[in-house]
C-alpha cells in the first residue's frame, strides 16, 4: 500500500518537565495529547508514562492503567507502549506494561549504545524538579544497556500475546542485531524498523546517514520491512520529508522534538502531526488510517490488547 505511516510518541523519557509548558505529564495531559495526535493523522500513538507530581518517567503498570482505557475508548489509532522507558531502567522493569496490557505494538530497541543526554544543560539552566538536572548530568556515563540476552528476554515475553515490535535502531549495528534475531526465528516479518538518527552516541543526522540506514536495511531484510524514521529535536522534519520522499514512514511527537521550527516551541502533539501531514501530502502521498497501518505492519487490532 502506498501510504506513510505517521507515528507520534507524545512525551517520551528524554525531556523534562521544565523545559516546555507543553510537555504531557499527567494521565490527563496524555490522554489529551494522544487523542489530538490521533484526530490530527496519526496512525500509531507511542506511551511513555510520568509521575504527574515531578514528571519523572515511570514504567509500572499502575502508571499505564491511568490512560490507556480512556485514550483506547477515544481513538482508534493503534496504541504503542515503550519498553524503552528510561535508560536507567533494566529490561524487566521496562517490559512489565506491555506484558500485562499486550498492546498491538511495543517499542524494542535493537542494541546498546551511549546515550548522551548532557548537551541539554547548555541550553537549558533552570529546573523545577530535582531530579531533572542529575538526569541530565548522569548521561555523560551511561550505556543504554539492551544485550542480546535483554532483547531475547522482551521478545520471549511478549512472544505469546500477539504483540509486535517497533524496532528502534540507533545505529547501523542495530539492523544486524535484527538480522540476528530474524535468522534465528525469534522474530517474524514484516519487521516495522523504526531509524533513530540524531541522538548523541548513535548515526548522525546527515543525507548519507539516511541513506545508508534505508540501502542496509533494504539489503538485510528486503520486501520483509517496513521503514520509519524520527529525528531528533531540530532535525525532526527535514529527516521526515527525507525519509517520506524515499518511500518510508515517519514519527514525530514531544518525545523526539519539542521543537516546532527554529526558536518555537510546539505547542502539542498534533501541530507536530499536521506539520508532518502537510509534508507528506504536499509530496503526492497518503497518510495511512490506523486500520490501513493495521494491515501494513500485520497488527491484531484494537479488540485484542488487555486494556
Amino acid at each position: 500500500m502506498n501510504k506513510v505511516i505517521i507515528t507520534c510518541a507524545v512525551t517520551g523519557a528524554i525531556h523534562t518537565p521544565s523545559m516546555s509548558p507543553y510537555l504531557p505529564v499527567t494521565p490527563e495531559e496524555i490522554i489529551e495529547a494522544a487523542v489530538g495526535a490521533a484526530e490530527a493523522g496519526a496512525a500509531i500513538i507511542h506511551l511513555h508514562a510520568r509521575d504527574p507530581v515531578t514528571g519523572k518517567p515511570d514504567q509500572s503498570p499502575e502508571a499505564f492503567a491511568r490512560f490507556l482505557p480512556q485514550i483506547k475508548a477515544r481513538t482508534n489509532a493503534a496504541l504503542n507502549l515503550t519498553s524503552g522507558g528510561s535508560p536507567f531502567m533494566t529490561i524487566e522493569e521496562r517490559i512489565q506494561p506491555s506484558m500485562k496490557f499486550a498492546p498491538e505494538v511495543a517499542s524494542l530497541n535493537m542494541g546498546s549504545f551511549n546515550f548522551a543526554l548532557f548537551p541539554m544543560l547548555d541550553r537549558f539552566k533552570e529546573f523545577k524538579h530535582d531530579w531533572e538536572r542529575q538526569h541530565l548530568e548522569n548521561s555523560r556515563d551511561l550505556i543504554f544497556r539492551n544485550t542480546f540476552k535483554d532483547i531475547e528476554y522482551a521478545l520471549a515475553a511478549c512472544a505469546a500475546n500477539g504483540t509486535r515490535f517497533e524496532l528502534e535502531c540507533y545505529d547501523i549495528g542495530h539492523l544486524y542485531n535484527l538480522a540476528h534475531f530474524a535468522e534465528r526465528g525469534l522474530i517474524k516479518p514484516p519487521f516495522f524498523v523504526q531509524s533513530v538518527f540524531g541522538i548523541l552516541g548513535g548515526i548522525g543526522t546527515h543525507p548519507e546517514d539516511v541513506a545508508h540506514m534505508k540501502r542496509t536495511a533494504d539489503r538485510l531484510f528486503g520486501s520483509d520491512y517496513q521503514w520509519s524514521v524520527l529525528g531528533a529535536g531540530r532535525h525532526q522534519m527535514r529527516i521526515a520529508a527525507m525519509a517520506a520522499s524515499m518511500g518510508g514512514n515517519v514519527r514525530v511527537g514531544l518525545e523526539d522534538s519539542l521543537w516546532l521550527g527554529r526558536g518555537t516551541l510546539a505547542q502539542s502533539n498534533a501541530q507536530q502531526v499536521r506539520q508532518v501531514r502537510q509534508i507528506i501530502e504536499s509530496l503526492g502521498l497518503e497518510i495511512a488510517t490506523p486500520d490501513e497501518a493495521r494491515k501494513i505492519l500485520s497488527l491484531k487490532g484494537q479488540d485484542q490488547v488487555r486494556f
